[in-house]
């Protein structure tokens, strides 16, 4: 299993040096024919091999998926061609976009540079084009440090219906569960791969399968009564009370498994006081739009403040609000500071206020302090409220204000201590001036 990892790296190499790298590929190492052992004469299959190999073949054809085998040259050309597959399709839309001409913005003006995420495997930073496919070839080289781990991560992350997982782990647990209360009968170490309940709840979760292998079964073709033709059993050979206990283990660690996320990257950044500071350039990331969208956005605008300027019903001017609301992915805040910088970070359209207010703390030397944060027209931000930014118009930017706590300051004042510093060192370090 070792070799076969280490020989899917050299086909399907990724980048993880920061944004925009992609994904690569080496052509320069093609598996070469596996040789028969001491290169000995072939013969002709059996009889009883040809009823399993057209009975399997049979099989393969009749399912609407492609089968997954257990050979590990199979594997490896699977995967492979999967990431090659998703590697081309985003290639063909980045080379798509230049073609939409004016909706193009000069990177030198944009207010930051783009969307990124750091993937939790790697800690690669990456576009939103590159996380899925740099996530799922994460987990596959995963398998070669540890297939248990890497088989839950595939059930819980390539498989977006939660409920289809819930009911595959539910009858893969139930597989365990009558194993370890009944180790000594066979029945319950063979599972029929045409067994409909496998088919229809297990077979179809991506992972299942690898998952099954790192429990120790094995593929086998086996006589079934009644029919001439072999069918594949996944068999588990007989387990020791140690071995049990650990097949139990491995069943929790798949009852809580979490989808394998990336973490989008908040970028803080510093920045100088500026008169420039409500002025705002954001990337086509940020928008949930698409092309062609985007170029009616200011149309849009435009007709917004004409229908503002009619009388209307305040449902009406909510439904209104709402759907301009739904129109971001992300927003681009600024906080103001009582010194004049700016703090600069990018967030959900759809994070919380607590969010908010846990990145400014974590920004600031004495973040242990109360503070407030005010929104543009005066609004106090509750840090407690279950709002979303984009339910407090803040998107897709707004400038904030900052303050301390008024009573706590003047507590701190009459003891006769400081002023409170503000932004953490690493931040100042790194300071920019708005263009």
């Amino acid at each position: 299993m070792k070799k076969f990892f280490q020989d899917l790296k050299k086909d399907v190499t990724f980048k993880s040096a920061g944004p925009g790298k992609k994904l690569s590929e080496d052509t320069s190492t093609v598996p070469e024919p596996v040789q028969s052992r001491g290169n000995r004469p072939r013969h002709a299959p059996t009889e009883g091999a040809q009823r399993a190999g057209a009975a399997a073949l049979a099989r393969i054809e009749q399912q609407p998926r492609p089968k997954v085998h257990t050979s590990h040259d199979a594997i490896r050309n699977q995967v492979k061609r999967e990431l090659e597959a998703e590697a081309a399709s985003l290639a063909e839309k980045e080379k798509a976009a230049p073609a939409e001409g004016s909706q193009v913005k000069d990177p030198s003006s944009l207010s930051v540079s783009g969307v990124y995420f750091t993937c939790p495997l790697t800690g690669a930073t990456l576009t939103k084009s590159e996380r899925d496919v740099h996530i799922k070839e994460a987990i596959f080289m995963r398998f070669e440090e540890d297939a248990v781990e890497a088989s839950v991560m595939m059930i819980h992350t390539f498989n977006k219906d939660r409920d289809k997982v819930k009911a595959a782990i539910d009858i893969i647990s139930k597989y365990v569960d009558n194993i370890c209360k009944n180790p000594s009968e066979e029945k319950y170490r063979k599972i029929k791969l045409s067994n409909k309940v496998f088919q229809e709840k297990v077979r179809c979760v991506e992972g299942s399968r690898e998952f099954l292998e790192a429990l120790g079964f094995i593929s086998t073709m086996l006589p079934v009564e009644t029919q001439e033709e072999e069918e594949e059993f996944f068999v588990l050979p007989e387990q020791s009370p140690d071995d049990l206990e650990l097949m139990k283990e491995r069943r929790d660690r798949l009852q809580r498994g979490e989808p394998v996320r990336a973490q989008l990257d908040r970028q803080p950044q510093a920045l100088r006081p500026s008169p420039n500071a409500q002025r705002f350039e954001l990337p086509p990331e940020f928008y949930n739009l698409s092309a062609e969208e985007l170029k009616k956005e200011q149309q849009q605008r435009s007709d917004l403040v004409e229908k503002n300027s009619m009388l209307r019903t305040k449902v009406m001017r909510e439904k209104d609000e709402q759907r301009e609301r739904r129109k971001y992915n992300y927003t681009l805040l600024r906080i103001r500071l009582p010194d004049g910088n700016l703090l600069q970070g990018t967030f959900y359209a759809w994070d919380r206020l607590t969010v908010l207010y846990g990145f400014v703390r974590e920004s600031l030397v004495d973040g242990w302090q109360p503070f407030e944060l005010i929104a543009p027209g005066g609004q106090k931000l509750q840090e407690s409220g279950e709002l979303a930014l984009a339910e407090c118009n803040l998107v897709p930017a707004a400038l904030l204000s900052f303050a301390w706590d008024a009573a706590v300051q003047a507590d701190i004042a009459a003891a006769g201590g400081k002023s409170p510093a503000l932004l953490k060192p690493e931040l100042l370090e790194n300071i920019q001036t708005l263009s």
